[in-house]
């Protein structure tokens, strides 16, 4: 998976330290954002193999063309709300094609733009001077039109998530004194036995 992400900008990804690290002996300079980077996942091969058929085909475009355990998948009869972000210099996922979510999906939504890309489009704090943000209540199907009407807001989109999200809240109630319910009682204390087994 790592691989494939990095072949989507070779010549930051691969050659950039091909050339500093192989070639020229450089230590790679530390980069918070990226650090994760050094701890890539491994799927199972088949799971990466439908993933890439997912990236390629896109089969939420139509209902019924992708079948989870025997049953058609058919997004536009989502019909909660969704808050959908998007980079907008993003490599791996361009935001047009994240826009495509609000012509697929039922129910009401939000699509909000970061002026980032990639990772700093979601690990966007508040507090950074340079964040910016684009929002339009109106979806409509062409993204370049939506950005045309779009306002540009100064600050991080999490203020903006934070105000939808407590629209759709329930009242504030005080913490519970222990964890779990009857209904979902507490297990063993953090960090959990399945850390612990080999």
């Amino acid at each position: 998976m790592a691989r494939v992400f990095a072949w989507l900008r070779p010549n930051d990804l691969v050659w950039n330290y091909w050339v500093n690290n192989y070639l020229m002996g450089n230590d790679q300079p530390a980069f918070d954002v990226l650090y994760w980077n050094s701890d890539s996942t491994r799927l199972p091969a088949r799971l990466h193999g439908e993933l890439l058929e997912i990236f390629m085909d896109n089969p939420f475009r139509k209902a019924g063309r992708m079948d989870v355990l025997g049953a058609k998948v058919d997004v536009s009869r989502i019909a909660s709300d969704a808050y959908i972000v998007a980079g907008m210099a993003h490599h791996i996922t361009p935001w047009k094609g994240c826009y495509a979510a609000t012509q697929m999906l039922g129910g009401k939504h939000e699509f909000v733009l970061s002026s980032s890309g990639h990772v700093q489009s979601v690990v966007n704090p508040p507090g950074n001077p340079k964040a910016r943000f684009f929002t339009n209540p109106e979806s409509p199907p062409d993204p370049d039109e939506w950005l045309a009407r779009a306002q540009s807001r100064s600050g991080s989109w999490w203020e903006h998530w934070r105000a939808w999200m407590v629209e759709r809240s329930g009242p504030l109630r005080p913490a519970p004194n222990e964890l779990g319910n009857r209904r979902h009682p507490a297990r063993e204390p953090a960090p959990g036995v399945y850390v612990l087994e080999s």
